[in-house]
């Protein structure tokens, strides 16, 4: 089992960036993918970012790529998100999830069925 905590959100000017962690307990986070998805108010969630298991490899949602930066470290058990130029559209609550069953070493999850394991979410809003 894996349990997910995430936190660092918070209401940020547009422009300006926010860093989100994502604590995770168990034994087995240095054998998961970890990746971001995030909500906002009447849409589905959506896929943000991952990083595989090494660490080297990684993904992002073209609505962040060169904005975003995914990054973990296995010491702490800890996967981050560093959001940059950030926009109100980036406004959601952002979920930090496991891929505990891929087993891969550079596989990098992007849809939300292949995550079994899901933090409470972290509340980001971008004013204008």
């Amino acid at each position: 089992q894996v349990q997910l905590v995430e936190s660092g959100g918070g209401l940020v000017q547009a422009g300006g960036s926010l860093r989100l962690s994502c604590a995770a307990s168990g034994r087995t986070f240095s054998y998961c993918a970890m990746g971001w998805f995030r909500q906002s108010p009447g849409k589905d969630r959506e896929f943000v970012a991952v990083v595989s298991i090494s660490g080297t490899s990684t993904y992002y949602a073209d609505s962040v790529k060169g904005r975003f930066t995914i990054s973990r470290d296995n010491a702490k058990n800890t996967v981050y998100l560093q959001m940059n130029s950030l926009k109100p559209e980036d406004t959601a609550v952002y979920y930090c999830a496991a891929d505990t069953n891929s087993g891969m070493t550079y596989y990098t999850p992007r849809r939300l069925i292949e995550y079994d394991y899901w933090g409470q979410g972290t509340q980001v809003t971008v004013s204008s």
